[in-house]
């Protein structure tokens, strides 16, 4: 699959060396850190401290030089030092093009093609059998004269596995999709949040409580405008960092606003991969997709990936900008083909036999007077197998979370909790539909409150069920 424009290759000798010198560089690696340069590294930096660096260097003809010229410029003088031995090494996940070779992207460009990207030639693509989504870490050679890009000259790891001894894995299409069956649970101590919020806790307990989340979901938070589906997922995300270090939380924000992607970054544990709205819609796509594949890769490997994208609508959208036309317009305007490339990102999450489980959990925007928008929800609506539905009736007067108890639900349900709880789950909800909207979600609230978790709820509730 084809992610990224076409790059032009570079020259790139593929290293012979020596067995001694092997050993040397490995020794090198491991012993002394003090002589690596990790690419990684000197991208999580800002420009300004890679200037400070430069100009500790002695380095010269710095104005006007961007952050990557800076890297390669760091790096290329380091390396020339004959006397320091140093070695560059870097990790990036790989984009194998059309063309056969590929590079290795960095999510501190959110996987987008740069001048600091990794060149791997078409025999260590052959040879390791590299595909699109693989993490690979090794040792990197500077940019020769003439040469546009950093080259791999030694693979590692790939995927976290050594590289001359890597496992091939059954392709993430042939796996075989079962109902979730472990739950996500997200409810978790208040201490151990870095949001201090009031119902910062409460939110991740009424999912539990009225849509419960497994391994393997395909979620839609259904939310008009100005409900509060932002702060829904950061603290959905808290709670998945927060519960389950194991789990690989990626959130993927298409098509929004540049201080809400900052501000996700610097309150969330996960990874952030975005395409703001002044990016171009092939961008969105292109981002979109690379993030599923790495997480198809991870996946492969049995591991659990939790993708929370926001928003599918807008994804929808960028799509319907960029494919072909088929010819089939559907009201609103929106091709088919865009509607299926859509569904079949979103169709990904499932949960695997043996082992392994990519959960999306997508926002979809309504009743913000776009016909296009509907079509896109109604197109999406059976797609789920849980959806939470938030009001704006709740939100303006300032119920949060504004979660419509009597509409939000999850399709197999009784996979995910016990059955002494889904009984009581049921008998709740019956008492909660003969309510209002606004009196369900306030009296679950002031109940939820009482008690310190779910577990201490249903306890209090029995009580008063069989008084």
């Amino acid at each position: 699959m084809k992610l990224g424009k076409r790059a032009e290759p570079c020259k790139v000798e593929e290293t012979k060396s020596p067995v001694i010198a092997e050993t040397r560089r490995e020794h090198v690696t491991a012993s002394d850190p003090e002589k690596v340069i990790n690419l990684s590294d000197l991208r999580s930096k800002s420009a300004r401290e890679l200037l400070t660096m430069a100009e500790s260097l002695n380095l010269q003809n710095l104005a006007g030089m961007s952050k990557q010229d800076l890297i390669i410029l760091i790096a290329q003088n380091e390396v020339a030092d004959s006397q320091t031995e140093k070695v560059i090494m870097s990790s990036g996940v790989a984009e194998v093009l059309n063309e056969g070779f590929a590079f290795m992207r960095s999510s501190v460009y959110n996987y987008l093609a740069n001048q600091d990207d990794i060149y791997i030639s078409p025999g260590q693509v052959r040879r390791l059998g590299i595909r699109t989504g693989d993490l690979i870490y090794g040792e990197v050679r500077a940019p020769k004269k003439g040469e546009r890009y950093f080259a791999l000259s030694k693979a590692l790891e790939i995927n976290n596995s050594p590289a001359s001894a890597a496992r091939r894995y059954v392709a993430f299409e042939s796996l075989v999709p079962l109902y979730p069956d472990t739950p996500i649970k997200l409810e978790c101590e208040k201490s151990a949040r870095p949001l201090e919020s009031k119902n910062c806790d409460l939110s991740g307990r009424i999912i539990d409580i009225v849509a419960p989340l497994g391994r393997g979901q395909r979620a839609l938070i259904v939310a008009q405008p100005k409900t509060g589906k932002t702060i829904l997922l950061q603290n959905i995300a808290h709670s998945i960092s927060a519960n389950y270090p194991d789990i690989h939380l990626i959130i993927l924000l298409i098509d929004e606003r540049p201080e809400e992607v900052t501000d996700m970054r610097r309150s969330v544990n996960a990874e952030v991969v975005s395409s703001t709205f002044d990016e171009p819609a092939d961008k969105h796509v292109y981002v979109a997709e690379f993030a599923i594949e790495k997480a198809k890769r991870l996946v492969e490997q049995g591991k659990h990936v939790v993708i929370l994208l926001d928003s599918i609508t807008r994804l929808a959208r960028a799509y319907n900008s960029v494919v072909p036309s088929s010819g089939k317009l559907l009201s609103g305007g929106v091709d088919s083909n865009a509607l299926q490339k859509a569904k079949r990102l979103f169709g990904a999450a499932r949960n695997i036999e043996g082992g392994g489980s990519l959960t999306i959990i997508g926002t979809a925007l309504v009743d913000t007077g776009s016909r296009m928008d509907e079509l896109i929800y109604e197109e999406f609506k059976g797609t789920g197998n849980s959806e939470i539905i938030l009001d704006r009736k709740l939100a303006e007067k300032r119920l949060f979370p504004a979660i419509d108890i009597t509409k939000s639900g999850t399709r197999k349900e009784e996979l995910l909790l016990e059955r002494s709880i889904l009984n009581k789950v049921w008998v709740l909800r019956r008492i909660l539909n003969q309510m209002t909207d606004a009196d369900a979600i306030e009296f679950i609230i002031d109940k939820l409150q009482r008690t310190k978790n779910n577990e201490e709820f249903f306890l209090f509730m029995d009580k008063k069920v069989n008084n």
